[in-house]
């Protein structure tokens, strides 16, 4: 190992060779350090995590996961991950031995969260992340088994209530949006079309043929740490087209006509997530209708398509859902009377 200090700048750098997990053997090379000491201290930690040791802290497994999966996630889904880590798995195992970390510890650790009084829906997050991690160190460290397993699961992966608007609740609320026109346009498009949030925000003008009545969805929209970025949709089969009603055709027609000097590539609601939840709580005040979330106006498109009979994996298309799975999982209370259908249709053979 060799250590040197940079004259010029004042700091430190370390070089040394290495073998891989696939037993090649590499050099490596960082720099910027400003005492021997850090250098020396990130090289044997460089050097402890090629080896597959679990006997070092959870605290370094985490930077070390994070310098993983930073380069298979998203910007936005990475962000998420690490605000959870953070705030609610490092600071009660950021000091213990990776090895050492039991099915009681990891009880312990949920009963913490459960005195907290998070929702359900949360709470299962939050555990299945720390699993993963787990798992990640049975996979990729050699740690023998996944201590959340044994310990158990907490919280619910569906909430107790799906909250959605009816067509009678929405229709009270957009009366209160025509205050502002952008506000208004933006939630006739999620209502009617049921797309993501993201995927609203990411269109662009040439996104939107009005004679075929067709919203081509290819993108999705994140503003993350002050930077607004582009990616591709949450799936493959987020990649979709939607049909639109005239209604709602012809407004957007109108909405573009007062859009001046818009390009192509230009973004047709330039605005953030934050500005809708703003706008949507105003109005939710101003209208008196019950309050959901801005995810919820998702749901209350699908729910509005159930109601008016439409299939499964008409619904599935219609969002983009990856798989018909997703779709049941969230909808299927939707369908109340589908057994009694069923069984009547039995009973007339």
């Amino acid at each position: 190992m060799n250590l040197t200090k940079d004259k010029k700048k004042g700091t430190w750098y370390v070089q040394f060779y290495y073998t891989d997990w696939q037993g090649n053997r590499k050099k490596k090379f960082k720099r910027g350090f400003k005492t021997k000491s850090e250098a020396q201290e990130w090289a044997m930690n460089f050097l402890q995590r090629q080896k597959g040791d679990t006997s070092l802290m959870f605290g370094q497994f985490i930077d070390e996961y994070y310098e993983d999966m930073e380069k298979r996630l998203k910007g936005n889904t990475m962000k998420t991950k690490k605000y959870i880590i953070e705030f609610k798995i490092r600071p009660f195992f950021a000091n213990k031995v990776l090895s050492e970390i039991t099915p009681l510890d990891i009880r312990k650790w949920q009963n913490e969260l459960l005195d907290k009084g998070y929702k359900q829906t949360y709470l299962k997050t939050v555990n299945n992340q720390l699993s993963a991690m787990f798992n990640y160190a049975v996979n990729f460290r050699g740690l023998p088994s996944n201590p959340c397993r044994k310990a158990g699961t907490i919280g619910k992966s569906k909430a107790d209530e799906m909250k959605f608007w009816t067509l009678d609740e929405y229709k009270i609320f957009i009366e209160g949006a025509k205050d502002k026109e952008m506000s208004y346009m933006a939630f006739q498009m999620l209502y009617w079309t049921g797309m993501r949030i993201g995927e609203l925000l990411a269109l662009t003008y040439m996104d939107v043929n009005l004679e075929t009545r067709r919203i081509d969805i290819n993108k999705s929209f994140q503003r993350i740490d002050g930077e607004d970025v582009i990616s591709t949709p949450k799936t493959e089969k987020s990649k979709r087209q939607i049909m639109i009603p005239r209604f709602l055709r012809d407004e957007l027609k109108d909405y573009f006509s007062r859009l001046y000097g818009i390009m192509p590539t230009d973004r047709i609601f330039p605005f953030t997530k934050s500005y809708l939840t703003h706008e949507m709580e105003r109005i939710v005040k101003k209208t008196g209708v019950k309050k959901i979330r801005l995810h919820d106006l998702r749901h209350s498109h699908a729910s509005l398509l159930i109601n008016k009979g439409c299939s499964p994996l008409e619904v599935k298309e219609r969002l983009g859902h990856e798989k018909i799975e997703t779709t049941l999982n969230t909808y299927s209370h939707l369908y109340p009377d589908s057994q009694d259908k069923l069984v009547d249709m039995l009973e007339d053979l």
